[in-house]
């Protein structure tokens, strides 16, 4: 018995700059904080300004996580997706973003969004730090660190897209 075609050619996933090349001038992303536990999910506004906080998915089985993705990003039209890359200080890429490009490509295989790769370095820890400044509880961290480096990933991304507007500043 043959196998079924897919319904779509899987996204293409690449560097931020070469994404956004792929994506509609207007229209909402996802931004997505992936850890061992957890992924952080942020989304921005049509026009790309501002990055806000959508929840922690608690991660169990790869497609169960990528449904939930999938239907957050279903529910407010995005049109591509930012996926934080943890690359190293040195710009090695290790482990964790091995995994990352892993997650990347067995996601795109259910979406024909594409997906930018954004350096995320450093990004859990600036967000550890503006929590700790706030004087949030450590209890409340654990609980929000994840999205909320889901918004500092995308905002970061944003930012940068800004910048190469016409009229952007670079």
């Amino acid at each position: 018995m043959p196998t079924q075609p897919p319904v779509h050619d899987p996204a293409k996933v690449l560097p931020l700059i070469e994404a956004a090349a792929h994506w509609p001038v207007r229209g909402a992303l996802i931004g997505l904080d992936l850890g061992t536990k957890t992924i952080g999910v942020a989304v921005s506004d049509p026009d790309r300004r501002l990055a806000t906080g959508v929840e922690t998915v608690r991660r169990t089985a790869f497609t169960a996580d990528a449904a939930r993705v999938l239907a957050l990003a279903q529910q407010r039209n995005v049109v591509g997706f930012v996926l934080g890359l943890p690359v190293n200080m040195d710009g090695s890429h290790g482990p964790r973003a091995q995994a990352t490009r892993a997650f990347a490509r067995n996601f795109a295989r259910l979406t024909p969004l594409a997906i930018g790769l954004w350096d995320e370095r450093l990004s859990t820890a600036a967000v550890e730090r503006e929590l700790i400044a706030a004087d949030v509880s450590r209890a409340r961290r654990a609980k929000v660190i994840d999205e909320h480096a889901a918004i500092f990933i995308l905002q970061g991304a944003l930012d940068r897209l800004a910048s190469l507007r016409p009229g952007g500043s670079t």
